[in-house]
């Protein structure tokens, strides 16, 4: 019978063991769990601000491209229109050549049909010219504007106020809506 009590205390010696064993176990794997979710939750976080970070950088990067393809189709569209620059201000000294020619002409008969000739080109010169955008500025009793007219002289004048132009030495044009040449004029006093 001792062998028997002794048996049955080695039994329960083996399942207290195995009952304390196991109870441990599932609070060290709790205690590790928490600290797996505690390490996870600030790991989503961490992933949770790169992504919102990354978001803001492409709504960034989306509206500076926007914003410069808005630009660029402006420049196209300036260049467009006023592409002809270059060629019509190269022009301008010949119209202005043109014009003094024909008021030189005369009433001479043998110069009548060379200045009608001549007289018939710049019309069909100042065609083509006007045809682009080019015109030319009405400026004789005009207040001064600096940025249409560049004043050469100022004169006394009883016929306008001051301030005012009085003679245009050299024709000021615009392309479209952008001063091409401003005019030479001169100014009363």
């Amino acid at each position: 019978m001792k062998d028997k009590q002794q048996d049955i205390n080695e039994i329960v010696e083996e399942t207290d063991t195995q009952t304390t064993e196991p109870e441990l176990n599932a609070e060290q794997a709790t205690s590790s769990l928490d600290q797996d979710a505690s390490s996870l939750q600030a790991e989503v976080s961490r992933l949770q601000g790169l992504a919102d970070d990354n978001q803001q950088r492409l709504l960034r990067t989306q509206a500076d491209f926007d914003n410069y393809r808005k630009r660029t189709q402006k420049e196209k569209e300036d260049f467009a229109k006023y592409a002809s620059t270059q060629l019509i201000t190269g022009l301008l000294p010949i119209v202005d050549n043109f014009e003094r020619a024909i008021a030189t002409g005369g009433d001479d008969t043998t110069f009548e049909s060379f200045s009608k000739g001549v007289n018939m080109i710049f019309r069909q010169l100042e065609g083509v010219l006007q045809a682009e955008g080019l015109s030319a500025m009405e400026t004789v009793g005009q207040p001064f504007n600096p940025e249409f007219h560049q004043a050469i002289m100022q004169v006394e004048s009883e016929e306008y106020p001051e301030a005012t132009v009085v003679e245009e030495v050299q024709k000021g044009y615009m392309l479209k809506d952008k001063v091409l040449r401003p005019a030479m004029v001169k100014t009363s006093v």
